[in-house]
């Protein structure tokens, strides 16, 4: 058993982009990138390029349909651009695809399943996967909310589904509701899905009532002691129950003080406790596997550092 945690990501996920001045952009790569050179924490890690997600592994969490017109509005933008015309094509109000989105979708997807396959092979101990874009609020059937296909929830279907577990958990802490998440698993008791959210706030979504979504609504100004009494009191104890025989992360980072996209006030050290918690359920009942995605996180100097805290916990160092 390998004690190694991977990095997975891939160059094709720069090459997404929304648009001038959109938060969700390369940068943010970059940010966290930097930060792994500065501090010296990239050697710490096994680097690894992800691959492209095969369709079929995506439909374990995705209408057939919806795939097929994401990947035609990337082809047809094409002929678009070629024709004079718009060099992006609108999903909803503050989501758009460029040419290379596709491209960095099946790679996004596929970092999530390369990383189960090799935690899962005992390769790598954990695995965090730095994509883009990200894919909390991707539904069954529908892009929102900077999101297309849902990396997480393709991970932990596919970790049930070709890997033949019993039990998973998705764990997510954005400082927005997983709805995307949870239209795909409620319902499916093989999942238990825990988040805390800021509430009311984006999405507008109507929270499921279904028995494996521990879900906590949080109010605006919410500091991170309070976040963490109620990870203790709520998460744990049904994680405990629950005996994931693996965790994937729903990893957003813009519950931090500083990111102006939410009014969370969460810091480093609270992420960094939240992923020791997250570790030692692993390690109680998953043989400590873990692969963690990015989702949200838009200033780029608390998403490096807090990206930072959270990799610090999976390596262990």
């Amino acid at each position: 058993m390998s004690q190694a945690t991977g990095y997975f990501t891939h160059k094709d996920c720069w090459r997404h982009e929304m648009g001038a001045g959109h938060p969700e952009c390369p940068a943010r790569l970059d940010a966290i990138e930097d930060r792994l050179l500065i501090t010296g924490l990239d050697t710490a890690l096994e680097r690894r390029e992800a691959t492209a997600a095969s369709l079929a592994d995506m439909e374990l969490a995705h209408g057939r349909m919806h795939l097929a017109s994401l990947r035609g509005l990337s082809d047809g933008l094409r002929d678009e651009i070629a024709a004079g015309g718009p060099t992006h094509a609108q999903v909803d109000p503050d989501t758009s695809i460029n040419i290379h989105s596709w491209d960095a979708i099946l790679v996004a997807a596929g970092a999530a399943i390369d990383a189960t396959d090799a935690v899962m092979a005992g390769e790598l101990a954990n695995a965090f996967c730095a994509v883009r874009p990200p894919g909390h609020h991707a539904t069954r059937n529908q892009a929102m909310g900077f999101c297309f296909v849902n990396n997480v929830a393709v991970a932990a279907k596919y970790a049930l589904e070709r890997h033949g577990l019993k039990r998973v958990a998705i764990i997510d802490f954005d400082v927005h509701h997983g709805n995307g998440t949870e239209d795909i698993v409620a319902g499916d008791e093989r999942i238990l899905m825990c988040s805390f959210y800021q509430h009311p706030f984006y999405p507008p979504w109507e929270h499921s009532t279904a028995a494996n979504l521990v879900n906590l609504p949080v109010p605006a100004y919410t500091k991170g002691m309070d976040v963490r009494e109620l990870i203790d009191m709520m998460w744990l104890p049904r994680l405990d129950a629950h005996k994931p025989q693996m965790v994937f992360i729903s990893a957003g980072f813009d519950a931090h003080r500083e990111d102006e996209m939410g009014q969370l006030g969460l810091v480093e050290n609270d992420y960094a406790w939240i992923t020791q918690r997250i570790k030692e359920v692993a390690q109680r009942h998953a043989k400590g596997r873990i692969v963690s995605c990015l989702e949200g996180g838009y200033d780029l100097s608390a998403l490096a550092r807090s990206v930072e805290a959270h990799l610090r916990v999976l390596a262990d160092v």
